[in-house]
């Protein structure tokens, strides 16, 4: 069953929900800012590279999924471990990675987590257990199960957690690595953050059988399914799940159903996509979801405004430093490479 929470003070926490409203913000003040950066970095969809672009390259946006990584993260400590997708940005800044940092990455300076090699779509920041985000669908899944290993044999007081979209369900990794958990027993949270869109192709029609949740239960592992959209359940359904995992009951599957509101990306219109399923999604908006929670919880616009307010001014202050940051020596381009081992370039 899907859980849902009621818009009602009397089963909400305010200042935790408050606070998953602030990452909320925070990641929603940063992708629409890549978004803004993003124009004319790459040639797709009909639309010309452009040499004014700070940000280069494929980027992918996870505007309208804001939920699902606030309310799991909230709960995940620096030593757990994380892995994401090429949509990982709201991911990297909820396990506490450095918004700042990010953005230089994503302008491709020497200042960003990866030295500005990384970019968008492989974000890591090991500081903070980020372990990266992936070009590659579905193939964060098995290095998350890899860690969750590690974490095992080392006997360390951590678990891992790898999200991932339910396109990445249909592919090999996401079978192997259930498998290898459940059999394992390994303290590892699966996070399927369902957005419904496979880049350009509805999910559903290609998709057999009911869904990540029950493709979990199937290897034996409990999994529960949870309104994408609204913080306070993710927040709460992660919860009981990731105490399972801690108590060392073996690994757990969230299925969290949401929607992301642009394209596959930054440049894509999404022409493919009904105009009024996405009218219908945004009015099932993660932020009116929590301003109608934080409203009967005594709150007043005023304070909710500030918040996004607060958060959008930390962002403008990343773009200026990241702008302001210098680009990777040459040298460097021969650093951190692997060859054939031959001594000779091919």
């Amino acid at each position: 069953m899907t859980q849902t929470i009621p818009a009602t003070a009397s089963n909400i926490a305010l200042p935790t929900l408050v606070a998953l409203y602030r990452t909320m913000c925070r990641i929603r003040a940063f992708e629409d800012a890549a978004e803004a950066a993003s124009k004319g970095g790459v040639a797709a969809f009909g639309q010309a590279a452009a040499g004014t672009a700070q940000v280069r390259g494929p980027l992918h946006l996870s505007t309208g999924q804001e939920a699902v990584p606030a309310g799991v993260c909230a709960h995940l400590k620096p030593a757990d471990y994380l892995t994401s997708t090429h949509r990982g940005h709201g991911h990297t800044l909820a396990k506490g990675a450095d918004l700042a940092g990010m953005m230089h990455e994503l302008f491709g300076r020497a200042s960003g987590f990866c030295g500005g090699r990384g970019g968008s779509m492989h974000i890591a920041d090991f500081s903070v257990g980020m372990l990266g985000a992936n070009g590659v669908v579905a193939a964060g899944i098995p290095i998350a199960v890899g860690a969750a290993q590690s974490i095992k044999i080392r006997k360390q007081d951590a678990i891992a957690v790898t999200f991932f979209g339910d396109g990445a369900i249909n592919r090999g990794p996401f079978a192997e690595s259930l498998n290898w958990a459940a059999a394992f027993k390994l303290p590892i949270l699966f996070v399927c953050e369902d957005n419904q869109w496979s880049a350009t192709t509805k999910t559903g029609p290609m998709s057999a059988g009911e869904g990540a949740a029950a493709r979990a239960r199937a290897h034996g592992i409990p999994a529960e399914m949870v309104d994408g959209n609204d913080a306070w359940a993710v927040h709460e359904a992660a919860k009981q799940l990731i105490a399972d995992i801690r108590a060392g009951k073996g690994p757990r599957l969230l299925h969290a159903k949401t929607y992301r509101f642009k394209g596959h990306v930054s440049v894509d219109p999404a022409s493919y996509r009904d105009p009024a399923e996405l009218q219908a999604a945004l009015g099932n908006d993660p932020f009116l979801i929590a301003r109608r929670q934080m409203l009967a919880g005594g709150m007043n616009d005023a304070a909710i405004d500030a918040i996004l307010a607060e958060a959008r001014q930390e962002v403008e202050a990343a773009l200026a430093s990241a702008a302001a940051a210098p680009w990777p020596e040459l040298e460097a381009a021969y650093t951190q490479i692997q060859d054939t081992g031959a001594g000779q370039w091919l």
